[in-house]
């Protein structure tokens, strides 16, 4: 492979003549070869949008010539374009900071820049990755603004919609089956009746909490860093280039970006990003609810409750022809004690806010983003291949409300607990039904039986059966 040289502050670096970053970006790739997690794409466009933001705002200042600005601007929306994302070839595991990633972009725009000022690839001239691309900035403000800006466009882009996409088609389900009577279940016993959909409006209830939870998390991750530099006082700097930077990042990508209020806790700490992840490990708690659910209601179809039938979506079995299993509900499980997993890692990373700076960065955002996007696809994917498909069986709910022995619970208003409680116990030991065991103690009528005992009857509130 053909190289070049390329220079930074430690001296000279060796680098592929067909990459467009520089001697930092190269001693990274040498120096933290550490498995297979690349640093996230869209942290790295996120960083190209801050580059782009600042080249118009120094632009604007005086601080960054015009030609130069356009060049970086240039080089920037192909960045973001998708068109240089073999350029970025560092993994999480890297400085804290993020400085390494930093650096790459700043490197890659800048060489890019100059090969299009007429200039071979690479370089520092007339494009300086420092000097110009990085003008007004640190990768101590600019990465933690970057993981502000990609974890906002992955909620409202991608996790948002798939949340209201299953609790939608939840909501249809649960509205189709209102009336539907079956058998409702505590400590995985035999209870009083419900609906099926009552027991599905349960589970968008839940979504609902979980989505507000999320909401309520976006303002302050709305809120970058930017404009703090080093350690939060802004040096190097331009007065007003937290406010002005965070407005015109706010203009490009549509979303409402502020200037952190504090850069100093801004740079040291991330809490946003911590509350956000509670929010989201709140929404993996609700799916692993729903999953668990649903495969218990679906579990046989002979030896189980079977009162779901889950759509197959492949054969279930290597060596037992014919075997369905519930395998949407144990992928979204196991997404959720993924997501479950990354919050503990996220909230002991965001604990470690050494002085003025946070360097548990890169883990942090990779956990985070990993959590977003499981999330959102789990949701999607869950509604499209097993709550479109899902129906129930009302006649194995009828069988098992008829069978049931808690509907005595409606006599209670009628004949008290422990009348009650007796025909329950005689009619579970002689293996009778509850009309059978009742009248055999004589404590009420086949009439008065057939008035009482009314599952459809038993659903609210100031129902006696």
């Amino acid at each position: 492979m053909m190289s070049r040289i390329e220079t930074d502050s430690l001296g000279q670096v060796e680098v592929p003549d067909d990459a467009y970053w520089g001697a930092q970006t190269q001693r990274s790739l040498i120096n933290f070869a550490i498995g297979n997690e690349r640093m996230p794409l869209a942290v790295l466009h996120a960083l190209a949008l801050i580059k782009k933001a600042a080249a118009r705002v120094n632009d604007r200042n005086g601080d960054l010539p015009a030609d130069i600005a356009r060049l970086i601007e240039q080089a920037a929306d192909e960045v973001l374009d998708g068109q240089h994302d073999d350029q970025f070839p560092l993994v999480v595991w890297q400085t804290g900071s993020g400085t390494q990633s930093n650096m790459n972009v700043n490197e890659v725009i800048a060489g890019r820049a100059n090969e299009l000022a007429g200039n071979p690839r690479g370089g520092k001239s007339p494009v300086h990755p420092n000097d110009h691309v990085n003008r007004s900035q640190s990768s101590n403000d600019c990465f933690p603004t970057a993981m502000h800006i990609a974890t906002v466009q992955a909620v409202q882009q991608h996790l948002l919609p798939a949340i209201a996409e299953l609790s939608g088609g939840l909501a249809e389900l649960s509205a189709r089956h209102m009336k539907l009577v079956k058998t409702g279940r505590t400590h995985m016993m035999d209870a009083t009746p419900i609906t099926f959909g009552q027991e599905l409006s349960a589970f968008i209830a839940q979504l609902d909490y979980a989505e507000r939870a999320i909401r309520s998390a976006l303002p302050a991750v709305c809120e970058l860093a930017q404009g703090g530099t080093a350690v939060g006082t802004g040096l190097n700097s331009p007065h007003g280039f937290g406010e002005a930077i965070a407005a015109e990042l706010a203009a490009l990508s549509g979303l409402p970006f502020v200037t952190a209020p504090n850069k100093f806790a801004a740079l040291a700490g991330h809490e946003p990003l911590t509350t956000l992840s509670g929010a989201l490990k709140t929404l993996a708690v609700t799916l692993m609810k729903i999953a668990n659910d649903l495969r218990l209601l679906g579990s046989g179809p002979r030896a189980g409750f079977a009162e779901v039938k889950l759509p197959a979506n492949e054969p279930g079995s290597s060596i037992m022809p014919g075997k369905v299993n519930p395998t949407q509900c144990e992928a979204l499980s196991m997404l959720a004690c993924q997501v479950l997993g990354n919050d503990v890692a996220i909230g002991f990373a965001a604990s470690q806010g050494h002085l003025q700076l946070n360097v548990f960065k890169p883990v942090i955002i990779h956990n985070l983003l990993q959590s977003i996007r499981l999330l959102g696809d789990g949701c999607s994917n869950f509604q499209q291949h097993c709550i479109a498909g899902l129906e129930p069986d009302a006649e194995k709910m009828a069988e098992h409300l008829e069978r049931g022995l808690m509907l005595v619970t409606a006599l209670n208003p009628h004949i008290g607990y422990d009348k009650s409680a007796e025909i329950a116990k005689k009619a579970y030991a002689e293996g009778l039904t509850l009309r059978e065991a009742a009248l055999q103690l004589g404590y009420l009528t086949d009439e008065e039986f057939d008035a009482w005992v009314r599952p459809e009857n038993m659903l609210e509130a100031g129902a006696k059966g």
